[in-house]
């Protein structure tokens, strides 16, 4: 058991501790603002405050666990042993950076917060970030900067007791277009094909044609493929689709067509199935419990599990629909367009609300990769280098190897094989 000595025990502060020791280094912590129990203490044990009480491991602390709501703050980005931190210490403390305060910044995603211009679908953009913007987007710096600070603990405690964790491996197939061309109906059919000829997009129009008289398969159906390919690792693998209403944003089959309900009950009897919420639901809660509800009663069994449209996470308002429609878990976390940690970690955690100052029951799953990412490289051989690099990185700490493929890109004529690409991630990375 690890104590923590700090002035103050905050939420700010017994949340980022439990999940840097707790979640990510597997040693069991508890806190005490008494000296004489600190000092009564034979086992490992750490100073959290402005000042050490002797000649303890002490961390330096920075003002930002010890705050209530947001304020505006000037970070400096520097270097612990060639990995990127912040909220420098001075000599005194054992490790040169406040890791709690670092951690929670990141965690809780306090830049999104504070302002900033959205982008033209209303998210926070990842060049806003201090990650970005710094150039470690793409290392796991919470779970790296633990596993530094547990080598240094263990110069000082060397019988301190940690818990490995295990790598995990997360493939997710996101279904907002079951299908390009079929199960349409004749409107949306009819005004497809007329985009098409107005657009002088003949080729699509050909396609269109030979799927609508069944002489071609649709090019996005590929799930009882993805099916097959799954059936050849021992790994879970999820199916995210969207249920819902079609809108502006939202133009997948309608949840009333039969055989996409069918295709949506026979991937559930060998997968893992949940919700890809529509783009209204992120801001409508009745919507979102409908879609919810619905889908639930199609498979039969109950929906934990969330996936927002265009990966719309708005903190805290998003995160506090999902807790209130009860979903357990969300796999949103994450830029699609850019290769990365948008939390800074690769180890699952709980959403922190910081307007209420508490720890909140959602589990945030952090994604590494969208396949929408990867459109602009030539290569498969430029994609694994990159990849390659990640994939290490999150063996390294024995962390959630979690990416978003979809079906329609999976589907998509493309210089590189997509459907391919996938099946050698499942090859390369699972284990």
């Amino acid at each position: 058991m690890l104590l923590i000595f700090t002035h103050k025990i905050t939420n700010r502060l017994t949340y980022t501790a439990r999940q840097i020791f707790e979640r990510i280094l597997g040693i069991e912590i508890t806190f005490t603002t008494k000296v004489e129990d600190f000092i009564k203490h034979t086992g490992p044990k750490i100073t959290y405050s402005k000042q050490p009480l002797q000649n303890e491991f002490f961390i330096r602390s920075n003002d930002l666990l010890f705050e209530q709501g947001i304020n505006d703050l000037t970070i400096q980005v520097g270097d612990w042993e060639g990995i990127p931190s912040f909220f420098a210490c001075d000599d005194r403390s054992s490790i040169p950076y406040d890791i709690f305060s670092a951690s929670f910044f990141l965690l809780s995603r306090y830049e999104e917060y504070l302002p900033h211009v959205k982008d033209s679908l209303g998210r926070f953009p990842a060049k806003e970030s201090l990650a970005y913007q710094h150039k470690f987007l793409e290392l796991p710096v919470v779970d790296l900067w633990a596993h530094k600070l547990l080598v240094v603990l263990k110069e000082r405690f060397p019988n301190i007791e940690s818990k490995k964790r295990t790598y995990g491996f997360i493939p997710i197939i996101n279904v907002t277009t079951s299908h390009s061309y079929a199960l349409r109906g004749l409107t949306r059919s009819l005004g497809g094909f007329l985009l098409d000829l107005g657009g002088f997009r003949f080729r699509s129009m050909a396609k269109r044609i030979s799927v609508l008289l069944g002489l071609k398969k649709d090019p996005y159906d590929n799930f009882y493929e993805l099916v097959d390919i799954h059936k050849k690792f021992p790994i879970k693998t999820m199916f995210f689709f969207q249920f819902a209403k079609y809108s502006a944003h939202d133009k997948n089959i309608s949840p009333n067509n039969n055989k996409f309900r069918y295709l949506i009950k026979a991937v559930a009897d060998y997968s893992e199935v949940s919700l890809s919420t529509s783009f209204i639901s992120t801001t409508d809660k009745k919507t979102l419990k409908e879609e919810k509800q619905q889908l639930s009663n199609l498979i039969n069994r109950p929906i934990n599990y969330s996936r927002l449209r265009y990966n719309k996470v708005n903190v805290p308002v998003t995160y506090r629909n999902l807790i209130d429609a009860e979903f357990t878990d969300d796999f949103s976390m994450g830029y699609t367009h850019e290769i990365g940690f948008r939390a800074g970690t690769c180890t699952a955690f709980y959403f922190y609300d910081i307007n209420m100052e508490v720890r909140q029951p959602l589990k945030v799953h952090p994604f590494a990769l969208h396949d929408y990412a990867l459109v602009n490289y030539k290569k498969k051989d430029e994609i694994f280098e990159m990849m390659d690099k990640i994939y290490r990185l999150v063996k390294q700490v024995n962390g959630d190897f979690t990416f978003i493929f979809s079906n329609e890109l999976l589907g998509t004529p493309h210089k590189l094989d997509w459907l391919e690409l996938y099946q050698s991630f499942l090859r390369r990375y699972y284990v």
